[in-house]
């Protein structure tokens, strides 16, 4: 029996030129790697992206850089230095999409500005990744993804009521950011491809790709004058979902459907409040929620999680426990789904990483190549751009490139 040709990657073809820095424009062009685009990041000679120094290192290095710039290639230059913006603009002429995350001006600042950019190839997509957009009155403050984070509404409902709003526990602006970055990428590409349009910037700021995600916050104000408030663990509207105490931890319940809470009062033994004729829809059971998170946890506390989980699943009620990192990579339907691979570092580790999202049924992404580093990939991209030897040692004695 013949073996099945390996898929090629969704972007296969794809050329995409990284100048960005730590997690938006990185964890972006980390999605478009993933799927087959060749990346190539431009870092600063020295250290590099900062990212590399971040939290926990193994061999200096750090472990979460292993994740971020997989499937990528380092090109360590100085943007600072003119010859190193030609450099630059000699690798936009091949690219497809660029992706930057500075404060709005600085690459104007060099030479390599959007109006720059595209007359040397009016085909480019440009995404460009800032705290507040490219115009406004705003644009040119500092905006890291807390601040994001605040400013689009999130840092106000995390909290519990009166106590001081706290952070997600990740750079969740940030990645929202990169989220929205891709999709507007993939978009503008589709649009030129298809409809022959030219290259278009994808402008996104931080607080406005986490304000795209808080659902009816906005309307509720503009209808009612509500301003909606930290709740804690419960779900503001939606009821009964709560996190409810276990004697060994908590257990999450969601059984706000109409259907769902019938069964979940049942498997609780309070049939009374399953057939309240007021709790047959979602109105009436946010009127008497606080009753109904009562109820719940007067069940749960006297059980395990794992004996709350167990007991719900046969009923159809969604529950789960919360996961630290320990839990997730233990459990096995993360390892049946791959979303735990394991990878080697160029420092000849093997390190646990994250799977890859979304799952694609006929070009699914793949992990190529780990994570480089810094300016290992610098003379093969200087050769690649027509530089002979003697050159590329003149740039690095100029310290262009390292």
């Amino acid at each position: 029996m013949s073996e099945l040709p390996i898929p090629s990657g969704a972007l296969d073809g794809l050329r995409v030129l990284e100048l960005g820095q730590l997690i938006a424009g990185p964890f972006a062009t980390r999605l478009l790697g993933e799927f087959g685009a060749d990346v190539i990041k431009i870092e600063a000679p020295g250290e590099g992206d900062p990212l590399r120094n971040w939290r926990l290192l193994q061999d200096g290095t750090s472990v979460w850089w292993q994740v971020q710039s997989r499937n990528k290639r380092s090109v360590a230059l100085d943007l600072r230095q003119p010859e190193g913006q030609e450099i630059v603009r000699r690798l936009v002429a091949e690219a497809d999409v660029v992706v930057e995350n500075f404060r709005p001006g600085t690459l104007e600042g060099w030479g390599l500005g959007w109006e720059r950019l595209r007359e040397i190839n009016p085909g480019l997509v440009m995404l460009r990744i800032s705290g507040y957009g490219q115009t406004g009155p705003y644009r040119d403050l500092p905006g890291f993804g807390v601040i994001g984070e605040a400013m689009g509404g999130l840092r106000h409902l995390t909290a519990e009521p009166g106590r001081v709003p706290v952070r997600v526990g990740v750079s969740i602006g940030d990645t929202l950011a990169a989220l929205h970055g891709t999709i507007g990428v993939l978009m503008a590409l589709y649009h030129r491809k298809v409809h022959g349009g030219p290259g278009q910037v994808i402008d996104v700021a931080l607080h406005e790709a986490v304000f795209n995600v808080m659902e009816s916050l906005i309307p509720e104000y503009s209808a009612f004058g509500v301003v909606r408030e930290p709740a804690g663990s419960s779900l503001p509207g939606i009821a009964p979902s709560n996190a409810y105490r276990c004697t060994d931890g908590f257990a999450l319940v969601a059984g706000n459907g109409d259907g769902i809470f019938k069964r979940l009062m049942g498997a609780i033994g309070r049939p009374d409040l399953a057939d309240a004729p007021d709790l047959a829809n979602n109105a009436g059971r946010v009127a008497r929620v606080g009753e109904l998170d009562a109820a719940i946890e007067a069940w749960t506390t006297t059980r395990t999680v794992a004996e709350v989980l167990s007991v719900l699943a046969e009923v159809r009620v969604p529950a789960g426990r919360v996961y630290t990192a320990k839990d997730i990579a233990e459990d096995p339907h993360y390892r049946a789904r791959d979303m735990i691979l394991r990878q080697r570092t160029r420092d000849g580790h093997e390190l646990d990483v994250p799977g890859i999202v979304p799952k694609l049924s006929a070009t699914p992404g793949t992990v190529r190549a780990s994570a480089p580093k810094l300016g290992d990939d610098t003379d093969t991209v200087l050769s690649a751009l027509g530089f002979d030897e003697a050159a590329i040692r003149a740039l690095r004695e100029r310290k262009v490139v390292a």
